[in-house]
């Protein structure tokens, strides 16, 4: 069956991720289209603060403290939206976090933890929202990354878990939209570097502060992607060029993209020593920004 999308104003959206970056942008694009919020992180007094803002502004939000990492607080936020609004239209899964350091010095407790937020919390969003969606319809959107086909030096317990949100997506979609023929779209949103604060979370083992390469892509066209997809079903969009070309040649020349690949290590450092090793690996750190530091 083929899904059904309503317009943006006429649905219940979920976003986790949402005290920043490409998650606030989402939360702040969807209201001004209309959409009915329930905005999740585990930074609860950036969350009531952007939700009052919102609302301020005449949108209808609620927001729900959760870690993505734990099952039953993903469930909760499912639990909050139908408890508010009866229904969710479109789940999407951003949350995410990132480790700089090489894939021999990455400790496993820090390799798991990330995995329990970047995959293992989109595995549990999508068990939350598909019996819901499922019954009467809906996108389910996760959000991945040119590196869920690219390997990244430096980011390469990332790379691993963006690959694994790619493989789970694909495969769910399979049996959720082909198998069952529910009505059912579920979207990978592939971005290349995007300028937000996810170098300014991450665990980082570098002695140097870290970054993103440029060219970096605004927030806000990833959040463009993700609202499209919430209205129009598509597979897999990649967002940038960048991601476009990285994908392209990993797919036809792999040899070469590795070489290329190497040279991408000093663009991911700063001259500046590192400020906060540790992160928001294992503690709250959305600052309620949509922006981060740029290249």
């Amino acid at each position: 069956m083929s899904p059904s999308l309503k317009p943006l104003s006429q649905q219940v959206i979920v976003i986790t991720g949402a005290s920043s970056g490409i998650g606030l942008a989402t939360a702040q694009d969807a209201a001004r289209a209309g959409a009915r919020l329930v905005l999740a992180a585990r930074s609860e007094d950036v969350l009531e603060a952007i939700v009052a803002t919102l609302v301020a502004s005449g949108a209808e939000a609620i927001c729900v403290k959760a870690d993505v990492a734990d099952r039953a607080q993903v469930q909760a936020i499912a639990d909050a939206a139908i408890a508010r609004y009866g229904r969710i239209d479109t789940w999407c899964n951003i949350a995410g976090i990132t480790i700089y350091g090489r894939v021999d010095e990455v400790s496993e407790e820090d390799a798991r933890r990330l995995f329990d937020v970047n995959f293992w919390g989109m595995v549990h969003g999508a068990m939350a929202a598909l019996p819901h969606l499922r019954r009467q319809g809906g996108a389910l959107i996760n959000v991945g990354s040119e590196a869920s086909e690219v390997a990244v030096p430096m980011q390469g317990i990332y790379s691993a878990s963006k690959h694994a949100v790619k493989g789970y997506t694909d495969a769910l979609r399979i049996e959720v939209a082909e198998m069952d023929g529910a009505p059912v779209s579920i979207t990978l949103i592939e971005p290349t570097a995007v300028n937000t604060p996810l170098p300014e979370h991450a665990r980082n083992y570098m002695a140097q502060q870290p970054k993103l390469p440029s060219p970096q892509l605004d927030p806000h066209r990833v959040s463009a992607a993700i609202l499209n997809a919430a209205t129009s079903p598509v597979r897999e969009v990649k967002v940038g060029l960048m991601a476009t070309l990285d994908t392209t040649i990993e797919k036809l020349v792999p040899g070469l993209a590795d070489k290329v690949a190497v040279l991408q290590v000093p663009r991911q450092q700063r001259d500046e020593p590192a400020l906060d090793p540790m992160g928001a690996l294992y503690r709250p750190g959305g600052m309620g920004m949509v922006y981060g530091r740029g290249s």
